[in-house]
């Protein structure tokens, strides 16, 4: 909790900067022997309404959290467009009749949320193949996390999402976490779930809870309860994990994890990775689905082969991409990584939570080819 009041103090900082500086540009557009002519009451006057005037503006094309986005990628732009043209004018001798850098800033502003609002709403499939000396048959595995149903999509519009996912002819489908979310409705869930049970396949579907998935405000809000996630899941043949491992074909687990948050928020309690395998054969091939990246040391001292994550979105936007990784929050961001005999693999999910632009990374689902060294 301590980390997110931080991070929210930070970013109020950030948010009264960048609208401070943007506030104080917005007179360079006009001519300078305008300018010249005004009082501070009116320069003020002018970039202060034309900052809140462009927040309440992109707040209703958005909502409040989309628009203190935007702003600061504007200011972020803005500075570097700004720094850029000192340069070519200091260092090169260059002259302009107008401010350049301010119509720079906009363009340069448009353009990277255009792609970073493409990037989040539209979803690719990302291939990764993982060898192991144990005996284990070849496994085409698909992973998804994080779709948040109803922020980027609907439980129809994941229907899609689904399909493509089947498309891919896995053997095995595992879902790690944040699946729904608060502002996910009871129809929604019920579509989406319906979607991912006709996923038919070799040795299943298999569901982890996330941070979210649970609900921060209970179930009136949302219309059901993580009881009746679980009765919906089960009810289209999905299999629940929660600190559980299940033997497939007599070569190979699935240890399904409860979420970090379970002791961290909800002061709970979950299983330790060495509990978790202390009865399984360490012979056959031992898959993760954890949630949160956040365990990798105790992970690759249990000896699992293979750990499956979110909850990161792939660091969401850059250039924080990292944050996470940097407070400790995570030991991984986004990608593949070994860590003694245990690959490690997080993505960053199909779709996201509040902010509707990916910067930094993309949408995705995550295909992965499980095959036993020749």
């Amino acid at each position: 909790m301590t980390m997110w009041i931080i991070i929210l103090w930070t970013v109020m900082a950030l948010l009264g900067l960048a609208l401070a500086y943007i506030g104080f540009r917005v007179p360079k557009f006009f001519a300078p022997e305008i300018v010249a002519h005004w009082s501070k009451i009116r320069y003020f006057l002018v970039g202060g309404w034309s900052v809140i005037g462009l927040m309440g503006l992109l707040t209703l094309c958005f909502d409040f959290v989309n628009a203190i986005v935007c702003m600061l990628y504007f200011a972020m732009i803005w500075v570097a467009s700004d720094i850029a043209f000192w340069i070519l004018q200091r260092f090169f001798h260059l002259t302009f009749l107008h401010y350049w850098a301010g119509y720079m800033a906009i363009i340069l502003t448009v353009i990277s949320l255009a792609v970073g609002w493409y990037l989040n709403h539209h979803v690719w499939a990302t291939n990764y193949t993982v060898t192991t000396n144990k005996k284990v048959p070849s496994i085409r595995l698909v992973m998804f996390a994080d779709a948040h149903i109803g922020t980027t999509f609907d439980g129809v519009g994941f229907q899609k999402h689904a399909q493509a996912m089947k498309d891919q002819k896995p053997d095995l489908v595992v879902v790690v976490g944040d699946y729904v979310d608060d502002g996910t409705t009871r129809e929604e869930m019920i579509q989406a779930t319906k979607a991912l049970g006709q996923m038919k396949t070799k040795y299943g579907i298999f569901f982890v809870f996330g941070n979210h998935d649970k609900g921060y405000y209970g179930s009136a809000r949302r219309g059901f309860s993580s009881e009746d996630l679980v009765a919906e899941l089960q009810k289209n043949d999905i299999t629940v994990l929660q600190d559980e491992a299940v033997l497939l074909d007599n070569s190979f687990y699935v240890i399904g994890r409860k979420d970090a948050s379970v002791e961290r928020e909800q002061k709970g309690h979950r299983k330790s990775m060495a509990q978790l395998v202390a009865n399984l054969d360490q012979n056959k091939y031992m898959i993760t689905l954890d949630h949160q990246p956040a365990d990798y040391k105790n992970q690759s001292e249990s000896g699992v082969d293979l750990v499956l994550s979110g909850h990161t979105h792939g660091g969401q936007l850059w250039p924080m991409n990292q944050v996470g990784k940097w407070i400790g929050a995570n030991d991984m961001v986004y990608g593949r990584k070994k860590k003694n005999k245990t690959n490690f693999i997080v993505t960053s999910g199909i779709s996201s939570w509040a902010i509707q632009f990916k910067t930094g990374t993309k949408s995705e689902f995550v295909i992965v080819d499980i095959q036993q060294k020749q």
